[in-house]
């Protein structure tokens, strides 16, 4: 029926001081009739919950708009429920940023002052809505394309970017059944308590089993998780007038983050009971009474859901979701028959009847949880499921995540484990401070640290997110230095995180490219100097920068005597101190590193530094205390002898830093990319590391997995211009279409999904191949991915930056910053043509052999 056949009178209970609803409309809704001849008020009929009405206002000239209500119940309600706050926030995410369809939101006041309780104004939406779930009076044929449609959407729901529209925080992802076992436990006593129902022990007992079978996948906020509706039933769906499409998803009050499947079995339900309180209740279903002509099966409709959404065949923990959902339901149905008595629900006289249908929903789960199956362990011939993570899920979610039938680039449960947690702090913690990590990097308060910074990362300490990139080697090493002093066993949990998770440099790239998706990231979790997002240039700059602190400590895990590493490596694995390298300098050419002319001579005990070093990432940072610095120790050796690396103390006198270098304009604030002179520096002749005249072998030694590391956050930084290239194109309009129904748009859109699943294949190669064959058999393919990553970043980034047009580039976006990274990274670590030199070489070599 119409909308606007479930409107009746409002209920006495229901009642509201019309004239300040008025008032308080004509001055917060946008295009409301002003002056307003009058108001006309009434009530949905329709649902249980939070009290609806449709707001009729009279224009002069006899125009009337149409406006729907919701708002809070009167009196006791039971904690955290009818939170309309909630709903006007969902809605305006999915209203503003998705082309999921809901009703536009205009206002949300919670002034309970105005009209008794809380509320907000929406759109009011003409068109059908099938209180019947058998669709009586519908043709076979529409049927079937409504409940299809019921699917799509759900699926559509499903695969929203909750990141990318604000919501990241409007609920945890991971462990959802077990909080909802508890919290609908709980609302179910809460609405029993003066009085037990026939069914109260049976309930007890359900809420027991539910929590003896929760699905292992629910402890993890990955695939699988994200925006939950909580009531999603095709009598919440309003469908086109005259068009077999959904228009509006209604009664959000239940929305939150978590296990998606839960919305599929709730969906569902009308297979299984006929939910309709009335006096004639029965079991119902239609696998009991028989599915109206039209009405695709069960395993058609879940089978159309699973192909949109790219979600596997649900068979092995289906038993569990549909006896959850009708657990969820009692205890709802049970609110209704309470509040009902209270005489404030909102469902007029079919809430009287909303008691026995509990206790029939609580019988339904005890038969749905003693059959032997419940659904065919594979959907019928013919009907197409998907049997993993859509691309676009991958896009949005975790970028690169293969599964087993996906190539042999395949994460252990561990790292699955490690991206799950890893993708739940960035939406959680990193993504909502970016904002503020840029006010203060462009504030007279710049130089200093955000006082932020170091309640995340304690926090990313205890969620076992710390130092990931140290492998497993250099883990063995930093073991055998933090804890070779211990007479007491074994160390505890929380210096083992100091050690990362024993990672390899394939594993580590699945993560890395997720912390590449943000500039502030990697400092958060101690794999990169806590970068203030501004770009630098030549040798090193924000992502670089990011690789910076894991050099020092790789340097001085692998090449660093026990007393340097006592004194300094663990105060940088406890990120407690940052460090700076210093190679690069401004009169030579230092991607030759044989260029470098600063001295470094043996005096007794001692040696004297003398030079100038720039770009010396990180030198401006308050909690810099040491450099590893490169210079020449005998000018006259072999040319690849004369090199030493060597630690200085930045408070060592002598040590002089000039200036923070700008790089497009930004100062990398509070790190900064320092010009350093070293005038007569005098250091303990034990700082020098590993022996005169090994410079190059540490560089060596380090430069595979830090070229890599590059190439693995370039992809990431991609992944991310790709996600707001996209939703920009969805939302702005020229010349008459949005712009992702632009022809040229479509086919540049593609190429840049090309390129990047390109580089991204050869990054992972090359991360494998150095786990197996080492720097040297490695170099080839790490010299190809760090000449394709820059590249293939630059134009995608470029291309989403054209699509924003003026806004791509200013700093209202992340998009020019990470051009510019991208843009320097064609630099760090060797140019192009350096790399480009040494895939020809070895072409060359092949071909002789």
């Amino acid at each position: 029926m119409l909308t606007s056949g479930l409107l009746r009178p409002v209920d006495e209970a229901h009642a509201i001081d019309e004239a300040a609803l008025l008032r308080y409309a004509a001055e917060h809704v946008a295009g409301f009739p002003s002056p307003a001849r009058g108001l006309a008020l009434t009530q949905f009929g329709h649902g249980q919950s939070n009290p609806t009405y449709c707001i009729e206002a009279s224009a002069p000239g006899g125009v009337t708009a149409r406006y729907v209500l919701r708002k809070k119940p009167p009196g006791a309600i039971l904690q955290s429920a009818h939170a309309v706050e909630r709903e006007f926030q969902v809605l305006k995410a999915l209203g503003t940023y998705t082309d999921v369809p809901v009703p536009k939101v205009f206002c949300l006041c919670t002034d309970s002052s105005v009209i008794g309780t809380p509320f907000y104004i929406m759109e009011h939406l003409e068109g059908l809505i099938y209180p019947d779930n058998k669709l009586t009076g519908v043709t076979p044929t529409k049927r079937k394309t409504i409940y299809l449609a019921a699917s799509e959407t759900l699926a559509a729901i499903h695969k929203v970017d909750v990141t990318a529209i604000g919501l990241q925080k409007y609920g945890r992802r991971d462990n959802y059944c077990k909080r909802q076992v508890e919290r609908w436990g709980m609302q179910y006593l809460s609405s029993t308590g003066e009085g037990k129902p026939a069914r109260y022990q049976k309930m007890l007992d359900l809420a027991h089993w539910l929590k003896e079978h929760i699905p292992k996948e629910d402890s993890s906020a990955g695939f699988g998780t994200g925006l939950v509706h909580g009531d999603y039933r095709v009598d919440n769906l309003v469908f086109h007038p005259t068009e077999d499409r959904v228009i509006g998803v209604l009664d959000w009050e239940l929305s939150t983050l978590g296990n998606q499947m839960c919305d599929v079995a709730y969906s569902s339900l009308p297979y299984i009971i006929d939910a309709t309180p009335s006096t004639g209740y029965s079991y119902g279903g239609f696998e009991y009474t028989g599915i109206p002509d039209g009405i695709p099966p069960l395993e058609e409709y879940l089978a159309a859901y699973c192909s949109i959404s790219a979600r596997p065949w649900p068979a092995a923990n289906w038993k569990f979701y549909v006896a959850f959902s009708l657990f969820r339901g009692a205890s709802i149905y049970a609110g209704v028959y309470h509040r009902w008595t209270m005489g404030n629900a909102s469902g007029g006289e079919r809430a009287r009847f909303s008691g026995k249908l509990a206790n029939a929903m609580v019988d339904r789960a005890w038969d749905i949880i003693n059959r032997e199956n419940v659904l065919r362990e594979q959907p019928a011939r013919g009907m197409h499921v998907s049997k993993g993570p859509s691309q676009e899920f991958q896009r949005k979610h975790e970028g690169s995540i293969s599964t087993k039938d996906q190539g042999k680039f395949v994460p252990s449960e561990k790292v699955m484990q490690l991206r799950d947690k890893l993708i739940k702090f960035m939406e959680d913690y990193i993504y909502p401070m970016e904002n503020e990590f840029y006010k203060r990097a462009h504030s007279t308060s710049r130089w200093t640290i955000h006082p932020e910074e170091e309640k995340l990362k304690a926090l990313a300490k205890r969620e076992g997110l710390w130092n990931l990139f140290i492998p497993l080697d250099s883990a063995a090493r930093a073991r055998e230095l933090l804890f070779e002093d211990r007479s007491h066993g074994s160390p505890g949990s929380s210096e083992e995180l100091l050690l990362g998770a024993g990672l390899t440099n394939l594993e580590y790239g699945y993560l890395c490219e997720i912390m590449g998706r943000s500039i502030w990231a990697p400092q958060i979790f101690n794999c990169g100097p806590p970068d203030t997002g501004n770009m630098e240039a030549r040798y090193k700059l924000s992502y670089f920068f990011i690789r910076k602190t894991l050099k020092y400590i790789q340097v001085l895990l692998r090449y660093g005597t026990k007393e340097q590493q006592k004194q300094w490596l663990v105060p940088l694995l406890e990120g407690k101190i940052r460090s700076g390298f210093a190679m690069t300098e401004p009169q030579v050419a230092s991607s030759d590193a044989t260029n470098i002319e600063c001295s470094i001579s043996r005096q007794g005990d001692f040696y004297v530094i003398n030079g100038t070093k720039w770009w010396t990432s990180g030198a401006m940072d308050p909690r810099c205390q040491i450099l590893i610095l490169m210079g020449k120790t005998d000018f006259s050796a072999p040319k690849h002898k004369q090199q030493s690396m060597i630690l200085v103390d930045v408070k060592t006198p002598g040590v002089q830093i000039r200036r923070p270098l700008l790089v497009f304009g930004f100062d990398d604030a509070p790190h900064g990319h320092a010009e350093i002179t070293f005038e007569n520096v005098r250091v303990p002749a034990t700082n020098i590391l590993l022996g005169e005249g090994r410079g190059f072998e540490i560089a060596q030694g380090r430069l595979g997995p830090g070229r890599l590391h590059h190439c693995m956050r370039l992809i990431g930084a991609a992944e991310r211009g790709m996600n707001l290239m996209v939703e920009r194109a969805l939302s702005r309009t020229t010349f008459g279409k949005k712009i992702a129904q632009h022809g040229s748009f479509l086919a540049d859109l593609a190429k840049c999904r090309v390129e990047l699943e390109q580089a991204r294949l050869l990054v992972l190669e090359a991360a494998d191949q150095l786990d197996r064959h080492g720097n040297k058999k490695a170099r080839g393919i790490l010299a190809m991915a760090k000449v394709a990553a820059p590249n293939m970043a630059l134009k995608v980034l470029d291309m989403a930056m054209q699509v924003h047009g003026g806004a791509g580039l200013s700093s209202d976006t992340v998009l020019s910053h990470l051009w510019a990274t991208a843009r320097t990274l064609r630099i760090a670590d060797g140019p192009d043509e350096v790399h480009l030199g040494t895939i020809a070489k070895l072409e060359l070599q092949r071909a002789r052999m």
